[in-house]
């Protein structure tokens, strides 16, 4: 299940500019939907998987601090998705064409980084990293193609900002679950 809410958590960035995308797409189609959301599911996976191998270099050093590097991180990821949705007011000015290699590409990464502070957090508490990578690169592809499809449909109402707020929450709540488990709870 937190498997699961972390997919989702880190699925909220793209998912956000999936709608965003779908709002700006004109005569869309579902090879654009996939295209989309085919970019955003690949790197979501491929960033853990690169964060949990430069976390396993470090892991021993940093054992007995472990569960507090993860909170620190997953919150600072949370948090910065709360911050950006609060107060990113150029973002959709950027986009100009979301269907464009170079531009998805750059949204691609933008939209992962978390995924990487996710997958030290992982390797750090001697998570196994195939199914997190899987699990992340599917919900993330499936809530991609959700997003480019609302957002075509309801345009300009849906809000994606409060996608962006709710997935740094989840984020920020699985850090403090963690946190509280090596501490309080063990």
């Amino acid at each position: 299940m937190n498997l699961l809410l972390i997919g989702i958590g880190l699925a909220m960035d793209a998912f956000a500019v999936s709608v965003t995308s779908g709002i700006t797409i004109h005569k869309m189609r579902l090879k654009h939907a996939l295209r989309i959301a085919f970019f955003f599911g690949i790197f979501q996976a491929l960033m853990p998987f690169i964060g949990w191998n430069l976390g396993r270099v470090a892991s021993e050093s940093v054992k007995e601090y472990d569960h507090w590097i993860a909170f620190v991180l997953l919150a600072a990821v949370g948090g910065k998705m709360i911050w950006e949705a609060l107060h990113d007011d150029e973002t959709d000015e950027k986009r100009k064409d979301p269907l464009n290699v170079y531009v998805l590409f750059m949204l691609a990464i933008a939209t992962s980084i978390d995924a990487l502070a996710v997958g030290i957090s992982f390797s750090l508490l001697g998570l196994q990293i195939m199914l997190p990578v899987v699990v992340i690169g599917v919900v993330t592809f499936l809530m991609s193609i959700a997003g480019v499809y609302i957002g075509d449909h309801f345009g300009k109402r849906a809000r994606s900002d409060i996608m962006e707020i709710i997935g740094g929450v989840i984020l920020i709540g699985i850090g403090s679950k963690i946190l509280l488990s090596h501490t309080i709870f063990a």
